[in-house]
């Protein structure tokens, strides 16, 4: 009835609880401080001791790090200081937020639109102008025709991850609407909810601005005094706002508590966590692997939860050392790259 193949936010936390507390051996609330790889006794089988902040210590043969990526903050913005929300906490600032008299939301990807969203629908009921700030030309879309969307498939991953590292580079400056745009749904949802509040007569005071980058920030203890660029006209201005909410995106980090593996994790030539095809980033290849840290080398489908089964299945598969799951099935209608078969027929003379 619902004629759609997406749960809420909440419903997919929901679910991730559910399944956790049905498992004995899922601790949560534990914060990871140091990883050290034992060879001790001789004869005995590697184990790498994982402990806790609390002195909790765990033993295993294998690891797998899924700490995922950390929120990127403009350095302008970082050091003003002040109390700038980025999207990952937004929630538990939301209230704090709507009672500000000017709330600034700087990006335009999916988690920009839902923040803007969620604050325009409460605006009748708060007074506070709102502002929409992007550098992309336009609110763009998320590309989501089932050709383009054949790409989140273990295929493309395989024809991403045998490409040269400046041309993966490239590519993923490139795909950056396949995956950082907004719904289309949700980009109607903004235009029609603005429709609805100007017949009710509820204004809205919002302000969108496209090919605007921000280039400074200042905090004075109670405003941000934001510095801003049109970057089509080449017009700087600049703007006073309350509330700041960065939609800036995240970075994959290497966790510290790596530190103690050192020479034994594969990195690439600009320090990143080289991942192999099993998604093993130790000189072994069957130690130690990872999850959402790898769209450098197999693309961005790293963090799409549509090939969480497909990663978790191949990292089992090398755990294990044979196919516990099958992961070879065919996904794509299309070929990502030169067939094996029109390279064997060769180009006639």
């Amino acid at each position: 009835v619902r004629e759609s193949f997406h749960p809420l936010r909440s419903e997919y936390d929901d679910y991730l609880r559910w399944v956790g507390s049905a498992l004995g051996t899922v601790h949560t609330g534990q914060e990871v401080v140091r990883v050290r790889r034992r060879t001790d006794p001789p004869g005995e089988p590697v184990v790498h001791e994982v402990t806790t902040r609390a002195g909790r210590t765990w033993r295993a043969r294998h690891l797998v790090v899924g700490v995922g990526s950390t929120p990127r903050l403009p350095r302008c913005v970082a050091e003003a200081g002040g109390p700038a929300v980025h999207t990952a906490d937004y929630l538990a600032a939301r209230e704090r937020l709507r009672r500000c008299r000017t709330i600034t939301v700087v990006g335009s990807g999916q988690s920009a639109a839902e923040v803007y969203h969620d604050l325009l629908l409460a605006s009748p009921d708060h007074d506070h102008d709102l502002v929409w700030v992007t550098r992309s030309p336009r609110f763009f879309p998320m590309e989501y025709t089932k050709l383009t969307l054949e790409m989140t498939s273990p295929e493309y991953s395989a024809y991403f991850r045998s490409l040269p590292a400046d041309t993966r580079d490239r590519l993923l400056r490139e795909q950056r609407g396949l995956y950082k745009g907004i719904s289309a749904e949700l980009v109607d949802a903004i235009s029609d909810l603005h429709y609805r509040l100007r017949v009710q007569g509820h204004g809205p005071r919002t302000t969108l601005l496209t090919s605007t980058s921000l280039v400074g920030a200042r905090w004075d203890g109670q405003h941000y005094d934001l510095d801003l660029h049109h970057d089509e006209s080449q017009v700087p201005f600049g703007l006073r706002t309350d509330g700041l909410v960065l939609a800036t995106g995240h970075k994959p980090t290497t966790p510290s508590f790596l530190d103690g593996l050192g020479p034994r994790l594969e990195h690439d030539d600009a320090g990143r966590l080289l991942a192999d095809a099993s998604y093993a980033v130790d000189v072994t290849g069957r130690e130690v692997f990872v999850q959402n840290a790898e769209e450098h080398t197999h693309g961005f489908v790293a963090p799409d939860l549509g090939m969480g089964a497909h990663r978790s299945a191949t990292i089992l598969n090398a755990v294990a050392g044979r196919e516990v799951y099958r992961v070879g099935a065919r996904v794509a209608v299309q070929d990502f790259g030169v067939p094996a078969h029109l390279l064997r027929q060769g180009v006639p003379a």
